[in-house]
């Protein structure tokens, strides 16, 4: 019996002796083992056996990167506002062994530092910056706790701002602020769209304006074109009538033709005389048809080259003689009014016995006097 509690005895010893010196380290860990009380190595993942009763585990850490939170404090900024600033550390231990004997807990003191420089950073800017600056800030804290925490064998990798919680009476002054700025810049972008209205609407006009002047301009380009192009059309076609005119006057019968011609055209121009009115100034031989006839008769002869003008056909009356008394007398019953008001005829002479008055005559067509002219 007592053989058997000296072999458990001794077993348990064993197993005991074991599990102290067998020591397996997980990924990503270091142990740092001290040998009677000083620093011997620093196991790295994997199965180590230790000395039993000399060496043990004096501290383990994780080489993982770790995220740690600092406490909400109170900052003053530059403009003298207090602001509630917490945030979250993220840190890494490179050296076990300047981590376990560079400073007692590295965490803690890692922990205050942020604290102090957070405050120095936000007493260098004013409350209307924080919230725009948290990259300046973040990196500044950053790079004063890497210096402070090389000789550590730690590692701060960033920082981060989680809150900046003004006091409420500066929350209430900066909404009232925010929402002025809102009106403002939507005053602004307003005028700013009437102005680019106004604009785009002068400009739309210039361009009518523009674009009128030219319509304009080419409008009466054409039109001067086009009555250019008639005014020579038109001198064409006279031409050519002149042209055919005095090619048959030339031809036989020509110049009987033209007297009878100018006959209708004197007597039909006289007539509308008496339609304007009832007094008027004309020429003392203003019925004398023949007189008429023979200056445009001497008119052609003298565009023909020739002196005298030629003797009217057989029983045709000779101006100023008696035969012609029966186109004289037609004159005037062709100038009085429908009406059978008479009509006063003042010669072109300043006789005032040459003033007659217009006796109304049998009616005779102008066929009639062309007839007794011929």
């Amino acid at each position: 019996m007592e053989s058997l509690i000296g072999v458990g005895v001794i077993v348990f010893l064993v197993i005991f002796v074991l599990a102290k010196t067998a020591v397996v380290v997980p990924q990503q860990s270091a142990y740092v083992i001290e040998s009677l009380g000083k620093y011997s190595r620093t196991l790295d993942a994997g199965f180590h056996i230790l000395m039993p009763f000399v060496e043990r585990i004096a501290y383990r850490y994780s080489l993982k990167e770790q995220a740690q939170d600092i406490a909400e404090q109170v900052c003053i900024t530059k403009d003298n506002v207090q602001v509630h600033v917490d945030g979250v550390l993220y840190l890494q231990v490179l050296d076990p062994k300047r981590a376990s004997y560079g400073i007692g807990n590295f965490e803690f003191a890692i922990a205050q530092l942020a604290q102090t420089t957070l405050r120095s950073e936000m007493g260098k800017i004013e409350l209307d910056r924080t919230f725009e600056e948290r990259g300046t800030i973040n990196a500044s804290i950053v790079t004063e706790l890497d210096k402070a925490s090389e000789p550590w064998g730690v590692k701060v990798l960033r920082y981060e701002i989680k809150n900046i919680t003004p006091p409420a009476d500066v929350l209430t002054a900066m909404e009232k602020q925010m929402r002025a700025e809102r009106e403002k810049r939507a005053l602004i972008l307003e005028s700013e769209g009437r102005r680019d209205a106004a604009v785009n609407q002068a400009e739309g006009e210039k361009q009518k304006v523009i674009k009128e002047s030219e319509a304009s301009r080419q409008m009466q380009i054409n039109m001067a074109e086009g009555e250019a192009e008639a005014i020579l059309a038109v001198a064409r076609a006279t031409a050519e009538g002149l042209a055919t005119v005095g090619a048959a006057l030339q031809g036989a019968g020509g110049i009987d033709a033209m007297q009878l011609r100018i006959a209708e055209q004197y007597i039909g121009e006289f007539g509308k005389l008496a339609k304007e009115g009832n007094t008027f100034v004309v020429p003392s031989n203003l019925s004398d048809i023949a007189s008429i006839v023979a200056i445009a008769r001497g008119l052609v002869r003298g565009a023909n080259g020739q002196g005298e003008l030629p003797a009217p056909p057989a029983g045709r009356s000779q101006p100023g003689t008696g035969q012609d008394q029966p186109a004289r007398s037609l004159l005037p019953g062709l100038c009085q009014r429908r009406r059978g008001n008479p009509l006063r005829v003042r010669p072109a002479e300043a006789d005032p016995g040459s003033l007659a008055r217009a006796e109304p005559r049998p009616h005779r067509t102008v066929r009639g006097a062309v007839q007794r002219l011929r």
